[in-house]
């Protein structure tokens, strides 16, 4: 060994066998970890990193090379610690100073190094009666953190934070430990020799006797070519020493000189790869099954833990059934329904559980019509069974009899099963838009449709617009902010992610003044642009980029963009930005929604502010679930109205009185305890009868998917995978959705390969642009995003599709 290598393991400086990154020298942050029974120990967080990690191969360039060259540790002058030649046959014993608590600090233990284990008593006498803790060294860590100071720990409760009188002890005692250390490790793989074959599956151990076969059967042919390599080198040489012996040119001997010692040169180096081969083979040898029982131990680690977590879903599936069992029968006699939120918090019994065993069941029966055609549900056929007049009969009677009467009913959904966890446990940390999804998560509608229920409310618009008072108007405006989020409350399964250029028309022109358009603009990350206009006074436009990721236990929606609110007679625009939606219990428990963050609306004409909070549901907080305030000040910052109520219920407003001598805040809280002052600004509507039963889907909702004519042929409602959902037909959906997007990626490839092919040539290419919104700048907000460029309503009236791309 070096002499450098040597002295940096037993030599007195610290820095030798540091690891990187180590603190000082005193006590951990954390405490309370066990540090024995007479101790209490510190936290074990604090051991940053192995120390001499050689040690445990064999000798080498670190504490088994020192004991390879003998260099034993001796007793410190004090007598302090005394060697392996002690009464008690122990490597290595005497005094150091442990770390205990912050109140007593660090104190005097008596320790003994003995067959890989570390243990301390209180003084030297109670070794025969009391010990105070013990760490095996075999899976310990060793961390030197300054002259003095070093830490052992096993990884797991015990670690001690140890101090040595001097760094001349330290370091002895450093150096005995990882001697100790690689013992205690070679023994525990010759234990283990005779159990590997157990542990290890026959098809593991044919694998690994043929690669080991494999391996010497190569090295035996490296020492082939190494034995020829000798001989012909020999011959090599033998002719050179012959030529040299010839009377040839003084430049010719020259010449022969350097060929021998280029020859001898490739020999040795030969020699030194054939020498390195046969040890990497022993290497393999000697390793290879301690490897292959810590790959099998791991595998079955992973395996039994998927079977824990599902036997955990499985017990609380079967206990919520057996509750709602219990519960929800009287729920379901005549004139109990109610409307509401009660109706919903009624449950669906085992209808809406997933099942847990990995298989599919056939849908019961239910309402079927053709994929590009809608009707109305009636009261004869909630049963599941067809009316009696044709489909097509039925609904060209709905066209003539009004165009304004809408469904209020779906098929209902249908009770198929999937083995949740077998599929999400490969999604953690993952964003699901980039995830292929069967249908069984989602609902029949699509992310253009979510995005249109935001009109569900739209009358606090129209309310909005008739207001003087621009103060007034920013209430109605926050309280359809908050309005959007009451269709979420129950909506736990996803909508259909859009395909690039799917676009959804809502054209209630007559009905309720408004019409609306969305388009999506981008695949990932998903955007959608959305633009709705009202012969009532308001243009609401938005684009919305939705990124998602899965954490293990809850699911978090992140909706990026701004929303765009302009008010025609005023020239009031107000801005704002959506939330953070969460999903809960996705693995284990019955799934529910929360809504937390906050919103800031700002009229860019007035200044005028309104700032909401929704308030992250706690189990311990008393306040109500998804409770909401806000309030809404002047550009001076004076607050003018209070907002108070619930994201999924109503929102009310009271109007602040400023009193003279007395603070905002004063005032605020009397505004609230005037219940004259309150004016309801929005209540939510009663969910549909049944709603349970159709994916909790409002009114507004249930309408959407219908099919119209003279839409555009991108339009949500012809997507097959979508409609077949809809109607209970899953298997078919699933395989129409894989259809569907494997489309999409041809298009996507062949988009790139032009997009290559031009930057090559060195020819204008231009990017996928969206059919009706052009991507540019925002005069307010200055952000890029896509902004109506208008024609739709126009090429609908001419039914001028030509334009449109072919995406179903």
């Amino acid at each position: 060994m070096a002499a450098t290598e040597l002295r940096g393991v037993v030599g007195p400086g610290p820095a030798a066998i540091a690891a990187p990154g180590g603190g000082g020298a005193g006590p951990p942050v954390v405490g309370g970890g066990g540090g024995g029974r007479g101790d209490a120990g510190p936290g074990s967080g604090a051991a940053s990193g192995p120390v001499a990690a050689a040690a445990a191969g064999g000798p080498g360039p670190g504490a088994g090379g020192v004991a390879a060259a003998g260099s034993a540790p001796t007793p410190p002058a004090g007598g302090s610690g005394s060697s392996g030649a002690g009464g008690s046959g122990s490597a290595r014993e005497g005094w150091l100073f442990k770390w205990t608590n912050y109140i007593k600090g660090y104190q005097r233990r008596w320790f003994v190094l003995s067959n890989g284990l570390l243990s301390y008593y209180r003084s030297k006498a109670e070794m025969r009666h009391t010990c105070r803790g013990t760490i095996n060294l075999a899976t310990a860590n060793i961390t030197v953190e300054d002259s003095c100071n070093f830490i052992i720990s096993n990884g797991g409760a015990q670690t001690y934070h140890l101090k040595a009188s001097s760094e001349v002890e330290r370091q002895r005692w450093v150096t005995a430990l990882e001697l100790a250390k690689a013992k205690a490790v070679k023994m525990l793989a010759e234990s283990d020799e005779s159990g590997d074959e157990e542990s290890v599956s026959q098809t593991d151990k044919t694998e690994l006797q043929n690669t080991l076969r494999t391996l010497s059967s190569k090295v035996e042919d490296l020492s082939t070519c190494n034995d020829l390599i000798a001989k012909h080198g020999t011959a090599l040489q033998r002719s050179l020493s012959e030529l040299e012996s010839l009377r040839l040119p003084a430049e010719s001997n020259e010449k022969i000189k350097q060929v021998n010692e280029r020859a001898t040169l490739f020999r040795i180096t030969s020699n030194a790869m054939i020498n390195a081969c046969r040890d990497f083979l022993m290497l393999a040898q000697t390793h290879s099954k301690k490897w292959q029982k810590s790959l099998q131990y791991e595998r079955d680690q992973r395996i039994r833990l998927e079977e824990t977590l599902e036997q955990l879903a499985k017990q609380h599936n079967h206990l919520e059934r057996a509750f709602r069992g219990a519960t929800v029968l009287p729920a379901n006699t005549p004139g109990s329904a109610g409307s509401g939120k009660d109706q919903c918090c009624s449950g669906k019994g085992d209808m809406s559980d997933e099942d847990d065993e990995n298989e599919f069941f056939d849908a019961p029966e239910i309402i079927t019509m053709p994929e590009n055609l809608g009707h109305k549900r009636t009261g004869s056929n909630i049963s599941g069974a067809s009316s009696d007049i044709s489909l097509d009969e039925q609904y060209k009677h709905q066209l003539e009899e009004t165009k304004k009467e809408k469904r209020t009913r779906i098929p209902y959904k249908p009770n198929y099963s999937l083995n949740l966890w077998s599929i999400m446990k490969n999604c953690i940390g993952k964003e699901l838009s980039k995830i292929p999804m069967p249908v069984n998560f989602n609902e029949p509608l699509s992310m253009l449709q979510r995005l249109t229920e935001d009109l569900e409310y739209h009358e606090l618009l129209d309310r909005a617009a008739k207001c003087e008072n621009s103060l007034e108007q920013l209430c109605y405006v926050a309280a359809f902010t908050v309005s959007s989020y009451s269709t979420t409350v129950f909506r736990t399964s996803k909508p259909f992610n859009p395909l690039l250029g799917e676009t959804f028309e809502l054209d209630r022109l007559e009905e309720n003044g408004y019409r609306s358009l969305c388009e999506q603009v981008s695949h990932h990350p998903p955007a959608a642009a959305h633009h709705a206009e009202s012969k009532n006074g308001w243009t609401l436009r938005q684009e919305i980029k939705i990124t998602s990721k899965f954490r293990g236990k809850y699911l978090s929606i992140m909706p990026l963009g701004t929303i765009h609110c302009i008010f025609h007679a005023t020239g009031h625009h107000y801005t704002w930005k959506k939330v953070t939606t969460t999903v809960h219990n996705i693995i284990v428990g019955k799934l529910w929604i929360d809504q937390s963050g906050e919103i800031d609306i700002v009229n860019h004409k007035t200044g005028d502010k309104c700032n909401l909070k929704f308030v992250p549901y706690s189990y311990f907080s008393r306040d109500v679930a998804r409770k909401v305030t806000g309030e809404v000040t002047d550009p001076s910052g004076r607050v003018h109205f209070a907002l108070l109520g619930t994201w999924d219920e109503k929102m009310d407003c009271f109007k602040v009185q400023p009193a003279a001598g007395e603070n905002g805040g004063d005032a605020r809280q009397r505004g609230h305890d005037a219940e004259e002052g309150r004016v309801l600004l929005w209540k939510r509507n009663p969910l549909p009868k049944n709603a349970e039963n159709m994916y909790y889907f409002s009114e507004l909702a249930l309408t959407l998917n219908a099919w119209e004519a003279g839409t555009a042929p991108t339009d949500s409602r012809l997507r097959p995978d979508q409609r077949l959902m809809e109607n209970g037909r899953w298997d078919e959906a699933n395989a129409e959705k894989q259809r569907l997007e494997e489309k999409q990626r041809l298009s996507r490839k062949k988009r790139e390969a032009e997009a290559m092919k031009a930057t090559e040539d060195g020819t204008p290419y231009d990017p996928y642009k969206a059919l009706w919104f052009e991507r540019k700048k925002d005069p307010v907000t200055k952000e890029l995003t896509h902004i109506y460029r208008g024609e739709y309503w126009e090429c609908k009236e001419k039914q001028d599709w030509s334009t449109c791309p072919d995406i179903f």
